[in-house]
């Protein structure tokens, strides 16, 4: 009897550490396919025959879709069950991967591309709420979340490598193609080893008007930060867009608080560590979206870089983010504490945007991109896991899903945003030098040098906010536990990694 009760919990064991594995094979998906396809964008134009404003539907199709859906999506996990919405969202995205290879025109291709952002809110905005599910315990967790950070860090530039092989060895169509066997294997395990949450129900009835408000406020704010880019933000339609986006916000936010079983209860904006960190997190990611988008260009159009050497040269930034991730920012997080790690992150992250500023347009990699994409990677890879440690310490279970979805939508909004700001303001910044008489590559990178600035401010001022906001907290604390309780918790989990000592994070 001994024996079969010590089998049944390394049975356990071992089925949460293959559940994380499948998560964060969705994850990967996901990841890699936004910014894989920019790789292929030029010869998806030429094949498809996409003008140069159209060309810009094949993301943004995906982005207002992604970003639109990830918050009704999150609260779905909550009161139906995350898994469900997980499986869901894989199938609808695999799928959706399927008419996007298969596409042999530029209409098929964007309506195809509308149902993979559909699908990737689905899948990706429970993801975080499964792992915070499956690992209570804090140092099981900051392994687990070490393993996301990973995931979802370095495989945008591990799509930027993938989508240059592919396109160059095979065609375009494959950069979809490959999203096929991740899908059906992660679902066809998923299935089987994912536990799920029983889910509040359906008893008291669906906040139908308010899902209907927040989905149309974030598709029309999305919609006129992707329009700006092109558009410019005098433009009538983005006023308006954005315009009717804050209305139907505001008007969201009314109902909820008048209705008894809201979509998004009110009660978890009281959550200082969630909302604070998500600020700080946001900031952070308009510096690293800058990173992977200006930094690109900048290797493409001005050092002349093919699309396989712009995405190994993000190497050693993902290097650095896989190494830390492997137990050292989990020790060390362990150690220190949550915020002990932030601050120096971020401004390693702001010395690598500095560093960028002074870049010439005959630039080589070595030293000064090297060095700038090393401080890059430690800072991501030192911040993001404490950020996500905090933004979930005090979320109760049930609303887990919600929470995992405002984390995601605060990233998706501040990168739309950071590109499109940013975007802007680098090309208006060429031009403008170039019309004086600046020789081209020189005004672009000076462009790209006062983006890379702003970047950076942006980063200083998510520092800001960490150091006067963010507030340290108990790593498994959460909303709906007493005093005792969490106490008893945080003891026993100082007790659990005493015990394990240093090979927890090896």
């Amino acid at each position: 009897m001994n024996a079969i009760a010590a089998h049944m919990p390394a049975q356990s064991d071992r089925r949460r550490w293959i559940a994380l594995v499948i998560v964060c094979l969705g994850q990967l998906m996901i990841v890699l396919d936004s910014t894989i396809v920019n790789v292929a964008l030029p010869v998806i134009q030429r094949d498809l025959h996409f003008t140069q404003a159209s060309l810009t539907w094949v993301m943004n199709a995906y982005l207002i879709t992604f970003g639109s859906f990830l918050l009704m999506a999150g609260r779905l996990g909550d009161l139906i069950g995350r898994k469900r919405v997980f499986l869901a969202g894989l199938v609808v995205f695999t799928i959706a991967s399927a008419a996007c290879a298969l596409s042999q025109s530029g209409t098929m291709l964007i309506a195809s591309r509308f149902v993979q952002g559909f699908g990737g809110a689905l899948a990706s905005s429970v993801i975080i709420a499964l792992i915070v599910a499956e690992f209570p315990l804090a140092h099981e967790r900051a392994k687990a979340m070490s393993v996301f950070t990973f995931v979802a860090v370095g495989g945008g530039s591990i799509g930027l490598i993938l989508g240059g092989i592919i396109t160059q060895a095979i065609n375009w169509h494959w950069i979809f193609f490959i999203n096929l066997p991740i899908g059906v294997i992660a679902f066809a395990l998923g299935r089987s080893l994912i536990d799920d949450n029983e889910g509040l129900g359906l008893d008291q009835g669906v906040d139908y008007l308010g899902s209907i408000l927040v989905t149309l406020a974030m598709m029309t704010g999305i919609y006129a930060i992707v329009e700006s880019s092109t558009k410019g933000w005098g433009s009538p339609v983005v006023i308006v867009c954005a315009a009717a986006a804050v209305v139907l916000l505001v008007s969201f936010f009314v109902l909820e608080s008048r209705i008894s079983n809201p979509i998004f209860p009110l009660r978890i904006l009281r959550l200082r560590s969630l909302v604070a960190s998500s600020a700080v997190r946001s900031f952070l990611v308009i510096g690293m979206f800058a990173l992977f988008f200006l930094g690109a260009l900048y290797l493409e159009k001005i050092l002349g870089y093919s699309s396989l050497k712009t995405g190994l040269s993000f190497l050693p930034m993902t290097v650095i983010v896989a190494t830390l991730s492997l137990g050292i920012t989990a020790r060390l997080m362990r150690r220190f504490g949550a915020m002990a790690l932030v601050v120096p992150g971020m401004l390693l992250a702001m010395v690598g945007l500095l560093l960028m500023t002074q870049v010439s347009a005959t630039q080589s990699f070595f030293p000064l991109v090297f060095v700038a994409f090393v401080f890059l990677g430690f800072g991501m890879g030192l911040s993001f896991l404490p950020l996500l440690t905090i933004a979930m310490a005090e979320v109760p279970k049930p609303d887990a899903g919600l929470a995992s979805g405002i984390i995601n939508v605060s990233m998706q909004m501040s990168a739309a945003l950071g590109l499109a700001v940013l975007g802007t303001i680098a090309a208006d910044r060429g031009k403008a030098l170039a019309a004086s008489g600046v020789p081209l590559p020189t005004a672009l990178t000076n462009g790209f040098h006062l983006s890379f600035f702003i970047a950076a401010g942006c980063v200083a001022v998510g520092i800001v906010v960490a150091l006067t906001i963010l507030r340290p907290v108990a790593a498994m604390a959460t909303a709906d536990q007493s005093p005792a309780e969490r106490q008893r918790i945080q003891e026993e989990a100082v007790e659990e990694a005493a015990r394990e000592g240093e090979g927890i994070a090896a």
